[in-house]
């Protein structure tokens, strides 16, 4: 999903799923049918592992730099894109009325991306040590790779949430998007057949 390099650190790593994210937006916006669904399932995947990697490795380390203030608000912004997210999912990309709740949803994202861009990482680069910015990215990759793939807007934005949670919910959303990948795939090669 995301492209690493070895030296990466954390900021650049989140700047470059941020780029990642934006494009998301405007595939979903500029496709239709079943390619704006894969988009948007493409988007929702990388959002919910995006958002708990660093409601679990960034934030706490950003709280001692940016301050309470600044965390306790990109936290708040979470929280709410957690639960118009899963909205969203629920609704289908085919819904009437997705297309304007998913413009307003896209402004809200990027707004909440610019905040940690201009406010969180430049406090987090000045104070923290270059060698612990890339130990903070390989701790946002191993968070990554046991996140849920939705969101779970009950789960909360705690890091010991996360940590509790996130890995039993991670391997049931794996699982349905197995099951998912394979109907779409077993649906489309009956289509194909004149089934």
């Amino acid at each position: 999903m995301t492209v690493t390099k070895p030296d990466q650190d954390v900021i650049d790593l989140l700047v470059d799923q941020h780029e990642q994210i934006r494009s998301l937006f405007a595939e979903v916006r500029e496709s239709e049918g079943e390619a704006k669904q894969q988009a948007f399932q493409d988007l929702v995947r990388l959002l919910a592992v995006h958002e708990s990697a660093e409601e679990q490795v960034v934030h706490p380390a950003a709280r001692a730099d940016a301050g309470d203030a600044v965390v306790d608000a990109r936290l708040r912004e979470e929280s709410e894109a957690k639960r118009e997210l899963s909205e969203l999912y629920d609704m289908g990309t085919s819904a009437p009325g997705f297309d304007a709740r998913f413009a307003a949803f896209e402004q809200a994202v990027l707004e909440h991306a610019r905040h940690e861009e201009q406010e969180e990482f430049p406090q987090l680069r000045r104070d923290t040590d270059p060698q612990r910015l890339r130990q903070m990215a390989g701790a946002v990759r191993a968070a990554e790779a046991i996140s849920p793939t939705r969101p779970h807007p009950a789960a909360g934005e705690s890091p010991v949430s996360n940590l509790l949670l996130g890995p039993p919910v991670a391997v049931f959303d794996r699982m349905r998007d197995a099951v998912r990948d394979w109907r779409q795939s077993h649906d489309s090669e009956h289509q194909s057949h004149g089934r």
